[in-house]
């Protein structure tokens, strides 16, 4: 008994949270699929209402018609009905004209009796009676039992015939095998024809929903073709109600574009503006002596850091929103083009393999940024080779550089991509070299953080620092997230 307590307990606990999760589910759910459940819920309550009521009066119509017909078979009956005066016989004198009367056992039957000796039925009846029900004066009808069991629907009522003293018991039966034969076949006929209709009736809905949602579903194509950078505005050929929206959001989007462009360009002329006070520093700290000039030009050279790192993420913060794809190839060519001459010069052996089909949602002016940080810090501390390789992956793009240089361990990489570090305290691990702040890894790291990329840094095949970036190829998604994590 406990065992199904608890059970039971359980059950009750997990239901409302069932019932939470299906109730969060519908409200979900699309549109269209909304719509279309609903005019299902619909089809399915109303049309088996609509056939109920339809095979209910038309067993009523039926059950009345063969009514009348027992009732007229009655009146015949009635007509040739009298009384021998002489030997007080009751006998028919005409014919009701239905063979099925005469035949053993039809279903088709007549009784006339007075209740006592006066008795007289049909020669289908054989030896059995029909019962005579105790009910007022006047035509009755009664459904009733046959001498074979069957299914009887039966007319009578009470006559005096002249000569006779006694009123005489008339019945009149007939088999409803044939009312509900037909009853039978209306109600397969009307389901059939209900079942297509609603059938029809679902698809012409389907087909009513798909046209009136399609300047809903052109609409959010537009939206997506923003997104991707294909198309600056929405288009506004649509119908009234949904032309007024897009009338606001291409608003809304001008304005945003105005405003990031304005802020890139304060952003922008702020760092310009900061940048010639910062050199006249430099220069007058000259004058001071030795002592004095370091500290103060460590400190300009940090202010001159983060002017370039917010100039950067100035840049690149509206580059997401209004950027469309670019091919990675035509992107970075003249950044791998000089960089393999600064190699050679070096006696570095660069290997450049780039996907010429390879493309991204980025500003190209970022991933030019991007990829010469990287390759900078590369060819600073190769030995000598570097290999550089953009691939195509599922859901973006893949770049990956990697050197025969030092390299670095796991803690030390995982410490230059911790959230908090300096950028001044990265030297050690970055790979930024003597007296570099590791600007380069914090732009890049600024740069995935607004084009939803990743960055890892990892031991190379070559046995130095593998610097592995993945860009989208399209908008990035919490799913697009998971699948990268997963890898």
């Amino acid at each position: 008994m406990k065992a199904k307590r608890s059970r039971g307990e359980g059950w009750k606990r997990w239901q409302p949270r069932w019932l939470a999760r299906q109730s969060e589910r519908l409200r979900l759910a699309p549109l269209g699929a909304r719509l279309l459940v609903a005019s299902l819920v619909l089809v399915i309550v109303l049309l088996p209402l609509a056939g109920a009521g339809l095979s209910y009066n038309f067993r009523q119509s039926a059950t009345a018609s063969f009514d009348s017909r027992l009732e007229s078979l009655l009146n015949a009956l009635l007509a040739g009905m009298q009384v021998d005066n002489i030997g007080q016989r009751l006998q028919l004198n005409r014919s009701l004209g239905d063979a099925r009367f005469d035949r053993v056992y039809s279903g088709w039957y007549w009784q006339v009796t007075d209740g006592r000796d006066l008795t007289l039925t049909s020669r289908s009846l054989w030896d059995q009676r029909l019962p005579i029900p105790d009910d007022d004066d006047g035509v009755n009808v009664y459904e009733v039992d046959g001498p074979r069991d069957d299914e009887l629907r039966m007319i009578e009522r009470d006559l005096h015939l002249p000569g006779h003293r006694d009123a005489i018991h008339v019945a009149l039966a007939g088999s409803t095998v044939e009312l509900n034969h037909e009853v039978g076949r209306f109600e397969r006929l009307l389901i059939l024809s209900l079942a297509t209709f609603g059938v029809l009736l679902l698809a012409g809905l389907a087909l009513q929903m798909r046209w009136g949602l399609a300047p809903l579903r052109r609409m959010s194509a537009n939206l997506r073709a923003v997104e991707e950078g294909e198309i600056e505005r929405l288009d506004t050929q649509l119908p009234m109600e949904l032309k007024e929206l897009a009338l606001a959001m291409n608003g809304v989007l001008e304005r945003d574009r105005r405003l990031i462009e304005r802020g890139r360009a304060a952003a922008g002329n702020l760092a310009h503006a900061l940048k010639t006070p910062v050199s006249v520093l430099k220069t007058l700290s000259e004058r001071f002596p030795e002592t004095q000039r370091r500290p103060i030009n460590t400190e300009l050279t940090r202010i001159d850091d983060a002017v370039r790192h917010h100039l950067a993420r100035a840049s690149a913060a509206g580059g997401v929103a209004f950027s469309g794809r670019v091919s990675i190839h035509d992107a970075i060519a003249p950044v791998v083009q000089g960089l393999a001459k600064l190699a050679a010069r070096r006696g570095i052996r660069f290997d450049a393999d780039i996907d010429p089909k390879a493309t991204a949602r980025i500003d190209p002016q970022d991933l030019q940024e991007l990829t010469g940080n990287l390759l900078e810090n590369a060819l600073r501390w190769a030995e000598g080779r570097v290999l550089f390789r953009v691939s195509r992956v599922p859901q973006g793009v893949r770049l990956r550089i990697e050197d025969d240089g030092p390299g670095m361990t796991q803690s030390q990489g995982e410490a230059a991509l911790a959230r908090g570090v300096r950028l001044d305290a990265r030297d050690s691990t970055t790979g930024s070299g003597p007296g570099g702040s590791g600007l380069g890894l914090a732009i890049v790291e600024d740069l995935m953080m607004l084009y939803g990329g990743t960055l890892r840094l990892e031991r190379a095949a070559l046995g130095g620092l593998a610097a592995d970036v993945w860009l989208p190829a399209s908008p990035v998604s919490a799913q697009t997230g998971d699948v990268l994590a997963s890898e």
